[in-house]
């Protein structure tokens, strides 16, 4: 009986992995929009019901794909780089992202193409970017929990928004103009941080001393200041 089960789920993955290949082949070809199931089916040499019961639709098919590609980084972990600072980290998260990415190239940009028109599949394509880079975050050794960890999801995605077409032009072995580009876009994002932190102490310090101001208010005081900067 476990054999059969395992059996089952070998098959119900190869039947997902070759769905998103096929989905992927065919928006490299053809608007997102006018891909039926039927199409990927025939692609990916499957039967519709096994189709059906790997998936929900194409937009289940690219959340299953982008939830592929994130654990196979996450599955890629480097202990020895724990260690080292934190755009370091997340350099490496995010190229061992690139290259998985890679050999599916010529499907992210017919997905490009097709966000651009198709403002159901931007959403759905956002919402997966912002889902999978507090991941990349988390794997970086970098929180994403709570309100300021989704602003750093968010706030990485916008900065990958410049390395991606680079990324997609990118005709070199090693992807040598991503790494480039990726490590310019994690300088700024580091220089935004710190601005951010110094713009929080300083209303930490200013709120401080205007509540510091009001006897009643003295007791409160510390902990408002401790709110506002993150290094305490």
């Amino acid at each position: 009986m476990a054999s059969e089960t395992g059996m089952a789920s070998e098959a119900g993955i190869d039947v997902t992995a070759r769905a998103e290949a096929a989905l992927l082949e065919l928006v490299a070809e053809r608007p997102f929009r006018t891909i039926g199931l039927s199409a990927v089916a025939e692609r990916a040499g499957v039967a519709l019901a096994d189709l059906r019961q790997a998936w929900d639709g194409p937009l289940d098919g690219l959340s299953g794909f982008a939830r592929r590609i994130d654990t196979g980084v996450l599955a890629g972990d480097d202990p020895g780089m724990k260690g080292e600072p934190t755009k370091d980290r997340l350099f490496d998260v995010l190229m061992r992202r690139f290259d998985l990415l890679a050999p599916h190239r010529a499907g992210l940009k017919g997905l490009e193409r097709s966000a651009r028109r198709d403002p159901v599949l931007a959403l759905h394509l956002s919402r997966l970017v912002v889902g999978s880079q507090a991941w990349m975050l988390e794997a970086a050794g970098v929180s994403a929990a709570g309100p300021r960890g989704a602003l750093r999801a968010l706030g990485l995605a916008a900065g990958l928004s410049r390395v991606v077409p680079v990324f997609l032009a990118e005709d070199e072995s090693g992807l040598p103009k991503t790494m480039a580009a990726l490590d310019t876009t994690l300088d700024r994002l580091s220089g935004l941080a710190h601005r951010v932190r110094g713009f929080e102490a300083r209303l930490g310090r200013i709120l401080c001393r205007r509540s510091c101001d009001k006897p009643e208010a003295k007791t409160t005081a510390e902990p408002s200041m401790a709110a506002a900067d993150p290094s305490i």
